[in-house]
C-alpha cells in the first residue's frame, strides 16, 4: 500500500529542517512512508542498521527487557527527533498501536548536511541536462560510496567533466592505459573483451543510468580489459585517474594482513581468489572460491551479500579492483596486503 507523504511534516524533523529548500525537496523525493501494524517491531536492542527513522503517525514504544520506558506520539515534540538514534540501538522499539514510519539512510543524510554546512551546491545543481536522470541518486545509494569522506564526494562531483558520445562510438578500448573513471548519466553502453578464439568481443555486460566503470585500470595501473561501447546516444561523466585515487581508491579499500584476514575467515568470512584459473590450480589458499576479475562483473550477483570476502591475488593489484566492484555491489571485502605469497605453507593447496 502506498502512502503519501507531507513534506511540511518532513521539513520539520531534526536535522532535516536544517538543510537548505532545494536539498530538502531532493530528499523527500527519495524517502516513503512505511505502515507499522500494532505489536510490530520497528528495530531491536543492538541492531546497528545506519538509518533515521522518524514517527509519521501512531504511537511508538521503547522497551527494555519485556518492560516499556517510554510511549512517542506523532506529532509530541520527542516526534521531531530521529527515535533513538544512537548505534547499536540503546532499546527495542515497537508500535503501540497502527502507525506510520519513514525510514531514511543516514549516510544519504548526512552527505547532504555536509554539502549544505560547507556551503557548497544542492543535489538539483548536478542535474541540469535531464531531470528524469537521477544518475547521482543511484551513485550516491551504492552502500560503497557511503564509506568515502562526504567531502571526498562532494570534491569528487565538482572535479567530474561532462563528455557526450554517438551511439557505436568507444569511450573506452582493451589494451589502452586507463585515463579516467566513468558514471553513466544518460545512455547505454555494451561491454566486450576480445579474446584469441573470438577476436570481434564477447559480450559481457550492457550497463545503463548510474552504472561506473574504468576503476580497474586505475586501481590496478594495468591496461584495459574490455572495450565499452556505446549503445546509444549518452553523457558520461568521468573523473582522471589521479582525482580518482585520491578520492575514491583508498578510502574504499581495507587492507588487512594474513594474520587479520585468516581471522576474519575463522569468524565466517572466505577466501575469495581473483587470478585465472590457472594461476589458482597452482596454488591456492585453501576453501577459496575462484572467479577471475575479468569475470566478475557477470558473477557478482551470485555472491553472497550476507558474507565478507577475503580477497587476494598475487600482489594485491587485481584483488584491490575487485573489492571496489564488490563494495560497489554492497559486498563487503578485505584485500589481503601483498597477497597470495604472505600465506603460510600449511594454508596453501596446489
Amino acid at each position: 500500500m502506498s502512502l503519501d507523504i507531507d513534506p511540511s511534516q518532513i521539513k520539520s524533523f531534526s536535522p532535516i529542517n536544517s538543510l537548505n529548500p532545494e536539498n530538502t525537496q531532493e530528499l523527500i523525493k527519495k524517502i516513503s512512508a512505511t505502515p507499522v501494524s500494532a505489536g510490530h517491531y520497528l528495530f531491536k536492542k543492538t541492531d546497528t542498521e545506519k538509518c533515521h527513522i522518524y514517527l509519521l503517525k501512531g504511537e511508538i514504544e521503547l522497551v527494555e527487557n519485556k518492560k516499556v520506558v517510554k510511549v512517542i506520539k506523532a506529532g509530541s515534540a520527542e516526534s521531531l527527533q530521529p527515535l533513538e538514534h544512537s548505534f547499536p540501538r540503546p532499546y527495542s522499539a515497537r508500535a503501540k498501536v497502527g502507525s506510520v514510519i519513514t525510514k531514511i539512510n543516514s549516510d544519504m543524510l548526512d552527505i547532504m548536511l555536509t554539502w549544505d554546512q560547507t556551503g557548497s551546491y544542492s543535489v538539483e545543481v548536478l542535474e541540469e541536462e535531464d531531470e528524469d536522470t537521477d544518475w547521482m541518486t543511484r551513485i550516491l545509494q551504492t552502500r560503497a560510496f557511503h564509506r568515502i569522506p562526504p567531502a571526498n564526494i562532494q570534491a569528487m562531483f565538482m572535479r567530474m567533466e561532462s563528455v557526450s558520445y554517438k551511439p557505436g562510438e568507444k569511450v573506452v578500448e582493451q589494451d589502452q592505459d586507463g585515463d579516467y573513471f566513468y558514471i553513466i548519466k544518460e545512455g547505454r553502453c555494451m561491454v566486450t573483451r576480445s579474446t584469441p578464439a573470438n577476436p570481434n568481443g564477447v559480450k559481457l555486460a550492457t550497463l545503463s543510468i548510474g552504472d561506473s566503470f574504468g576503476e580497474e585500470a586505475l586501481i590496478s595501473d594495468t591496461k584495459r580489459n574490455a572495450t565499452v561501447t556505446m549503445l546509444t546516444d549518452g553523457h558520461l561523466m568521468r573523473l582522471n585517474k589521479e582525482d580518482f585515487n585520491s578520492l575514491l581508491n583508498e578510502p574504499l579499500l581495507n587492507w588487512v594482513e594474513y594474520a587479520e584476514a585468516k581471522q576474519l575467515v575463522e569468524n565466517g568470512a572466505e577466501w575469495f581468489d581473483v587470478r585465472l584459473p590457472a594461476e589458482h590450480k597452482v596454488k591456492h589458499i585453501k576453501g577459496s572460491i575462484n572467479i577471475p576479475l575479468i569475470f566478475l562483473r557477470m558473477k557478482a550477483n551470485s555472491l553472497d551479500k550476507n558474507k565478507k570476502y577475503v580477497i587476494y591475488c598475487d600482489t594485491g593489484r587485481r584483488s584491490s579492483a575487485a573489492s571496489f566492484l564488490l563494495n560497489e555491489k554492497d559486498i563487503e571485502s578485505y584485500v589481503l596486503r601483498d597477497g597470495v605469497d604472505t600465506v603460510a605453507a600449511e594454508d596453501l593447496a596446489s
